[in-house]
């Protein structure tokens, strides 16, 4: 018995329906790497999840923002780059071009980096996408992905050189992040294993970053430590380091800006490093 246009019709209706609610689930297990892409490149919590959520609707609004063709993380951090490059800056009310707010002067510094560069960095070295894959998602060619790159780390690198306190229980690892950190040309005032120990080195001598593990010697939390350590030392830029990322990229606050998975590369660290310090030069402070 051959099928009637009708029921031809509600098959293709139904198979267009499925393939839609695979790709938007799909897309959903992608979002909080997204979210803590955005993060880095603002270094801010809310103005990242404002260009995410951005992102989402104007792909709810023109759903060929989602290149078929690609899989759906590649698709989606594509989308937002389309909104990304659209703004031009962060979402929300714009600094006047007089003022000398945290914010203006964060802006200002921004307009004098090479364009995309540090985009790529963090697409590169925190997302983990190949050059081909960036230069996909940035529509752009490999070589002009490789090259931004380079440009980033040289520009990054030179930002502003400061102290930086490790929160890191695993002598080994903790011993990685120094080294990393000091090449950089950065000062390690210190690795604390416990809790305590982090408050006390940290009150002690004030860093200009923490980068601190999630679950310390003593089954303590490192959020808890560093917690209770900038209520006695004042906003510091943190870099947070697990081996569970989607536990703290939850949607509710606070929530890290900067976040490392682990096993992390040196690439990873060095970035991570460069973004905060830049932000923290630029004494914008996360939310």
């Amino acid at each position: 018995m051959s099928e009637t246009p009708n029921s031809t019709d509600a098959k293709k209706t139904s198979s267009d329906t499925s393939t839609s609610r695979d790709m938007a689930l799909r897309i959903a297990a992608e979002l909080p790497y997204l979210r803590r892409y955005a993060r880095a490149l603002t270094g801010s919590q809310d103005t990242g999840d404002r260009y995410s959520a951005a992102t989402l609707e104007a792909i709810l609004a023109d759903r060929s923002l989602l290149a078929t063709d690609e899989s759906p993380r590649i698709a989606l951090f594509r989308a937002f780059h389309t909104v990304w490059q659209t703004t031009g800056s962060p979402v929300g009310d714009r600094p006047d071009s007089g003022s000398n707010s945290p914010e203006a002067r964060a802006q200002a510094y921004l307009a004098r980096l090479t364009p995309n560069t540090r985009e790529a960095l963090l697409l590169r070295t925190v997302e983990e996408f190949n050059h081909d894959e960036i230069a996909r998602i940035m529509q752009i060619n490999r070589s002009e992905a490789e090259e931004l790159i380079v440009i980033a780390y040289r520009e990054m690198d030179a930002s502003i050189r400061g102290k930086v306190m490790v929160i890191e229980d695993e002598p080994l690892i903790a011993m990685d992040i120094r080294n990393i950190v000091t090449d950089m040309g950065h000062t390690v005032t210190g690795i604390a294993r416990t809790r305590t120990q982090a408050v006390d080195l940290g009150t002690k001598e004030r860093p200009d970053l923490i980068l601190a593990d999630i679950q310390l010697a003593d089954n303590s939390s490192g959020i808890d430590a560093v917690t209770e350590l900038l209520k006695d030392i004042g906003d510091v830029p943190v870099i947070f380091i697990t081996a569970f990322p989607d536990r703290l990229l939850t949607g509710e606050k606070p929530e890290p800006a900067f976040l490392i998975t682990k096993p992390f590369t040196v690439e990873q660290v060095r970035s991570a490093v460069s973004q905060a310090m830049f932000f923290s030069s630029t004494e914008t402070l996360f939310q």
